[in-house]
C-alpha cells in the first residue's frame, strides 16, 4: 500500500505552527543571553572567584551537567510546587534553559579563563585593578573571543533541546507538531515539518552567532 503525502493541513494549521516558532525563539532567545550571563559569572567565580564560593558553583555545574534536562525542566515544574513555588509553563522552561546552558557555559568560558596567558592577570594587577576588574577588563573578552565557536555550539544545542519543554505544555514547535498530528492524522507530515523548521533555526542561529562574534570580536583571526 502506497503512502499518500498530504500537507494541506499547512493552510489551516499554520497560526499554530506560527506560533510554535515564535515561542521557541523566544525561549532560545532568553535562555541564551541570561544562561550566557549566569555561566560568566559562574566561570569567574570558579576561577578567579573566593575560596568558599568556589565548591557551591562547583556542585551546581556538576549537578546540571550530570542530570538529564528533561528530568530538570520536570523537578522546576512538577516538584518545585511541592514546596511552594509556582509557575507557569513558559517560565518553568525559561528557568530551565538558563539553569542547565549557565552550568554548560559556566566550564566553556571557564576553559577560555584558564588559556589566557598568566602575563594579563599580571598586566591587571599591575595596573592596581582588583581581580573582578582585571577579569571584567582584561581577561574576559578574549577568554570569550577563544571559545565563542564552542559556546555558540552549546547554544544550538540547548535551542534543539528546547522541544521536550513540550512535554509540560509548553507550546513550543513540538507542542505544535504533536497537536497537529493529532488533529489531522499526518504524523509523518506534521513531523517532517518540524523538523525542517528546526533544521531552519539552527542554521540561522549559527550564521547570527557567527556574526555576533564578528562584531564583538572584529580583530579576530579569520580562517
Amino acid at each position: 500500500m502506497r503512502y499518500h503525502f498530504d500537507f494541506g493541513w499547512i493552510a489551516e494549521y499554520y497560526p499554530v505552527l506560527i506560533k510554535g516558532v515564535l515561542v521557541t525563539i523566544e525561549l532560545t532567545l532568553v535562555g541564551a543571553v541570561v544562561g550566557i550571563a549566569l555561566g560568566i559569572a559562574c566561570a569567574w567565580a570558579r576561577a578567579l572567584g573566593p575560596r568558599w564560593l568556589k565548591p557551591i558553583v562547583a556542585a551546581y555545574v556538576e549537578l546540571i551537567r550530570n542530570t538529564p534536562f528533561l528530568i530538570q525542566l520536570f523537578f522546576i515544574f512538577f516538584g518545585l510546587p511541592g514546596i511552594g513555588i509556582h509557575m507557569s509553563e513558559i517560565t518553568a522552561a525559561n528557568l530551565a534553559m538558563i539553569v542547565n546552558l549557565g552550568a554548560y557555559s559556566c566550564e566553556i568560558i571557564r576553559a577560555g579563563i584558564q588559556a589566557t596567558p598568566r602575563g594579563q592577570f599580571e598586566a591587571g594587577a599591575s595596573l592596581a585593578m582588583t581581580p573582578f576588574e582585571t577579569f571584567r577588563h582584561v581577561i574576559l573578552v578574549p577568554s570569550l573571543q577563544r571559545i565563542w565557536p564552542a559556546l555558540s555550539s552549546q547554544v544550538v544545542i540547548v535551542m534543539l533541546g528546547s522541544a521536550v519543554v513540550s512535554q509540560i505544555a509548553a507550546e513550543d514547535l513540538t507542542f505544535a507538531a504533536n497537536f497537529i498530528q493529532s488533529r489531522s492524522f499526518r504524523a509523518f507530515e506534521a513531523y517532517f515539518v518540524s523538523t525542517a523548521i528546526y533544521l531552519l533555526l539552527a542554521i540561522i542561529l549559527r550564521q547570527l552567532l557567527a556574526a555576533a562574534g564578528n562584531l564583538i570580536f572584529p580583530r579576530r583571526v579569520r580562517r
